[in-house]
């Protein structure tokens, strides 16, 4: 072997293929296109799981389940994993994950599960832990951080939103500024005519003592 064969065949910068510039080109007259059927005309397009008419593999594959393209990726790391690469008062968090090849892919969410033993003190960094990993971890001496992760899609607010008033009781209702008035004016209004029923009442005592007894 000698050494120039390595950059053989390499070209860093291939030239495009220049169609329909005569036959001295090889490119020429048909432009690569050959002669005659669908494919020579001009705006032809097939579906790329076209088979010639047959039934297509994507259709004959059964479909199951349903996939939510809205979830979340989750990844999720076991205390046992912890207890194994990260030593006394470390920091966990998903950049320290990252460089021990814990949580190394793309994720939306780091979940730390309570599968196996932890006895070292650490401070966890995660958006979400299981009730048993965060027993495991607070009952070696380390603490717990919850990082805030995406908010749920909610594709119907109005109706989400519809629930939340109807538990709410309905606000006591005011009485009018006209009926408040119109109680005192009623109030002043009958205050003269009890004075004047008392005033009778008064009168009526003194004629009948005055005729109970004659010599006063």
């Amino acid at each position: 072997m000698n050494i120039d064969d390595v950059h053989r065949g390499i070209q860093k910068k291939k030239k495009r293929r220049r169609i329909g510039r005569g036959p001295g080109s090889g490119h020429g007259k048909t432009a690569g296109r050959g002669h005659k059927g669908q494919r020579s005309r001009s705006g032809w397009s097939a579906s790329p799981v076209f088979q010639g008419g047959a039934m297509p593999l994507v259709r004959r594959v059964p479909k199951r389940g349903f996939n939510n393209k809205f979830a979340l990726s989750v990844v999720a790391v076991n205390v046992g994993d912890l207890e194994r690469v990260f030593a006394a008062g470390e920091e966990v968090n998903p950049e320290t994950l990252r460089q021990r090849s814990l949580a190394k892919k793309r994720y939306d969410v780091l979940k730390i599960l309570g599968n196996g033993e932890l006895s070292k003190k650490l401070n966890v960094t995660a958006h979400r832990f299981s009730q048993s990993a965060q027993e495991k971890i607070e009952q070696a001496g380390g603490t717990i951080t919850i990082l805030g992760g995406k908010k749920p899609v909610v594709k119907n607010k109005q109706a989400s939103a519809k629930p939340a008033e109807a538990a709410s009781p309905p606000p006591a209702a005011e009485p009018a500024v006209s009926e408040v008035v119109e109680e005192e004016v009623v109030e002043e209004v009958e205050t003269p005519a009890e004075t004047d029923d008392t005033q009778e009442e008064v009168e009526t005592n003194e004629t009948q003592e005055t005729e109970e007894d004659p010599d006063a």
